[in-house]
């Protein structure tokens, strides 16, 4: 099957390849049974189950990711974006009001002086949450609004990772040491070619549901997938490896957030404490139990500072037992063990590493007691 353009809308820190996913759909679901992916990020359960003809649902409680899983799962059509990206061009010529003089020492480096107003408006006009055009628009945007700028033309900043962004402080600092200036974007041209590149293969036919909504909650956010969900494929957050709302920062503030990191925004950012980290996952667990069908199959990729494949099998397997009362909660496998590529901040701080170097994936069944 084709990658789908869908799939890179935006990279992510910590994603699965839809490969991944492709692989447990095909072996635990026939077509027209139900998926479900409680810590969705950018989504790729969620779109690859409705490719292949399973209708799916995601909670994530970080706005970056609900937006781009969102995007993805319910998507306009490309006449829609096209139209919305003249109408928003129209208007910022006509009126932009945004003063790139107001933000900080960070945005004036970042971005070069006549694309940083563009970005300003972008992120103060685009309904995201409640209108799907601006929502895909949105997860575009956020796709192009930092990269490898001096290797492509389709990123709106001064260089940056793609996955992540760096600190205000430190961006600043590395740009001035190596005297590296913002390239001047026209941000609509940009939307326009992306969203052209993006539609080269037609939306998946059904349509899914992605909730920003802690995991915890996850039946309240999809009430019609009760009973329904056949298989979960997931990977929720590994034990002291990531602060995804630090991490994520540049994207939060472009969809309304403070415009510098803010550490632990989320309900799930960067559990440090194993005792917390393992009531955590329970507590979410217990979230996804009104949803599952008799014979559900839970496929988990985890990771985690210190933690061996034999502590997470067996930190699952006691979490999936105390959360799923009336299923018989079963390991399928022992686990598969690979190794976490090196981060792409690697290039912009050499003498950093990841503290998760290999990731697990372990299978459940879930049979629903007699």
């Amino acid at each position: 099957m084709k990658r789908h353009p869908f799939h890179a809308i935006c990279p992510y820190f910590a994603m699965f390849p839809e490969a991944f996913v492709e692989r447990q759909v095909r072996a635990y679901t026939a077509y027209g049974e139900a998926t479900f992916d409680p810590f969705c990020g950018r989504g790729t359960t969620v779109f690859q189950s409705l490719l292949m003809g399973r209708p799916s649902a995601g909670t994530d409680v970080n706005p970056v990711a609900a937006c781009i899983a969102g995007a993805k799962s319910d998507p306009p059509s490309l006449e829609q974006l096209l139209v919305r990206i003249d109408e928003l061009e129209v208007a910022y010529d006509s009126a932009p009001f945004a003063n790139p003089e107001e933000v900080s020492e960070f945005f004036q480096y970042c971005f070069a002086p006549r694309t940083l107003p563009q970005v300003l408006f972008l992120r103060e006009i685009l309904n995201w949450r409640t209108d799907r055009t601006d929502r895909f628009l949105a997860a575009v945007s956020l796709g192009a609004l930092h990269g490898e700028s001096h290797r492509s033309k389709l990123y709106f900043s001064n260089r940056m990772p793609r996955t992540i962004s760096t600190k205000p402080e430190y961006s600043v600092r590395w740009w001035k040491e190596r005297a590296s200036n913002a390239p001047e974007r026209n941000v609509f041209s940009i939307l326009r070619q992306l969203a052209r590149f993006r539609f080269q293969l037609q939306p998946a036919e059904l349509i899914g549901t992605v909730a920003q909504m802690d995991a915890r909650r996850a039946a309240e956010a999809v009430p019609e997938f009760r009973g329904r969900v056949k298989l979960v494929v997931t990977s929720p957050p590994y034990l002291d490896t990531t602060d995804y709302s630090e991490d994520q920062w540049l994207r939060l503030w472009f969809l309304g957030g403070a415009d510098k990191p803010i550490r632990n925004q989320g309900a799930d950012d960067r559990l440090v404490d194993p005792v917390r980290y393992w009531t955590f996952l329970q507590e979410a667990w217990g979230g996804v139990r009104e949803l599952l069908a008799p014979d559900a199959i839970m496929v988990v990729r985890i990771g985690g500072k210190g933690l061996s494949r034999e502590d997470l099998l067996l930190g699952l397997e006691r979490t999936l037992q105390a959360a799923l009362s009336g299923h018989n909660v079963r390991a399928l496998d022992e686990g598969v063990t690979t190794a976490i590529k090196p981060r792409e901040t690697t290039v912009f701080r050499p003498n950093r590493t990841s503290n998760s170097r290999v990731e697990h994936d372990f299978t459940f069944s879930l049979q629903h007691a007699a």
